[in-house]
């Protein structure tokens, strides 16, 4: 019988049958372990098993370990802006401040990290062992396009079973800047911006107020650290810093890393 099966039932019982009595090498003899049983007869015990959904009293139940994070991206005339916040969320318990949601893949790509931690971050360095394979077996760097189908390709072999993942891959090559979606379906998608997260709704709504593809590289950083804070105000989920990158044609650069409490107190004193 399946373990399962026996924690279901309304009692679950061990029996032993055995008559000898229980012999310690001590010289103590018949020792009654006391439960319910007296020397020489069968050791029987009862568990109720409480783990019935009309059971107050049974242990904690598992958590459901809702994901929470705001990760945005979108292109321009100069690149590539990569922001996203920095709050790592298990349920309602907020378990990091300081997670590093952008994983440097190689001077060229980005990728960014919503869904499962454990997974993004394991599928991700394993995409960036692939391109450093690719890039040492054909003399030239992967493209954004070959490396986020890489990925996708990587994952759709374990679909259906459990895996949690919605990154970027974000980079320039020999056609320029580059942007894909790529989740743990084996979804992959092409675009000029994405969002991904419980707060991409807010984000959405801050940058498609202010995109435009003249924008300087000044205004883009500020657009999407803008969108990352207002994601972080208004969505528990999301919060703690804002790491901004900028993706261009010499690699990408690490623009910024603010608080998001002081962005806003900044943002409040701009508008007095």
């Amino acid at each position: 019988m399946a373990l399962s099966s026996i924690l279901q039932s309304e009692f679950a019982d061990f029996s032993f049958n055995n008559d000898r009595s229980l012999s310690l090498p001590c010289g103590l003899g018949q020792v009654n372990l006391g439960f319910g049983a007296s020397p020489g007869d069968s050791l029987n015990f009862s568990i109720k098993a409480s783990l019935g959904p009309d059971d107050e009293d049974g242990p904690e139940r598992k958590i459901e370990f809702l994901h929470g994070t705001t990760t945005l991206a979108f292109k321009f005339q100069h690149g590539v802006i990569v922001a996203v916040d920095s709050r790592a969320t298990a349920g309602a318990y907020i378990a990091s401040q300081t997670v590093k949601k952008v994983i440097e893949i190689n001077p060229y790509l980005l990728g960014t990290m919503a869904g499962g931690a454990a997974d993004c971050s394991f599928w991700e360095r394993l995409l960036a062992r692939q391109c450093r394979v690719y890039e040492l077996r054909n003399k030239e760097r992967i493209s954004v396009a070959a490396a986020s189908k890489l990925l996708a390709n990587m994952v759709y072999q374990y679909k259906g079973m459990g895996l949690s993942m919605g990154t970027m891959v974000c980079g320039w090559d020999k056609r320029g800047p580059g942007l894909y979606y790529v989740d743990s379906e084996g979804n992959r998608v092409c675009g000029d911006l994405f969002a991904v997260g419980s707060g991409s709704m807010y984000a959405y709504g801050v940058v498609d107020s202010g995109l435009r593809q003249d924008l300087s590289v000044e205004e883009a950083c500020d657009l999407g650290r803008r969108a990352i804070y207002q994601a972080t105000y208004r969505d528990a989920y999301s919060g703690g810093q804002v790491n901004l990158y900028h993706v261009h044609s010499q690699g990408w650069t690490r623009v910024s890393q603010d608080d998001v409490l002081k962005l806003h107190h900044q943002y409040q004193d701009e508008k007095k």
